[in-house]
């Protein structure tokens, strides 16, 4: 578990390496499913959620990169404090993570397509004569 520290000054510490970082180091370590947890540096709360957020809410306003509608939006906003509240989280999770598991699978069988299909064994086979040809090479300067 990587531990950064927010400082009051808006810094980013991470101290597994000892250096500052800024909030794209942050996304990098979601996107490579780095386990962390940002922490207050004077009173030591976990102020994760409020970094992910900050990375989501600028990552918005961005229209090309934009993933909420204002109409999605308003609908969120409106299950905050409602009965429904802690049903609409655990949905949206397990959705979410039924979503990248079909995502994963789906890359899994296009890259075996592409592996088995004659393009892909033509591609195997020259790969293997480069190969072959290049340590011969290599043997008859010897």
């Amino acid at each position: 578990m990587v531990t950064i520290k927010k400082y009051p000054n808006r810094r980013l510490y991470d101290t597994s390496k000892s250096q500052y970082v800024n909030m794209e180091y942050i996304k990098t370590l979601v996107n490579e499913r780095t386990e962390f947890n940002v922490v207050d540096s004077k009173t030591g709360d976990d102020v994760t959620k409020t970094i992910l957020l900050q990375i989501i809410s600028e990552s918005e306003t961005n229209e090309h990169q934009s993933l909420l509608t204002n109409k999605l939006l308003k609908q969120l906003i409106r299950f905050y404090d409602s009965d429904m509240q802690l049903f609409l989280r655990e949905y949206l999770e397990q959705s979410l993570i039924s979503f990248m598991e079909q995502q994963d699978n789906l890359q899994g069988m296009m890259k075996n397509m592409v592996d088995t299909s004659p393009l892909g064994m033509f591609s195997k086979i020259m790969e293997q004569n480069i190969d072959a040809w290049t340590k011969a090479s290599k043997d008859t300067k010897k």
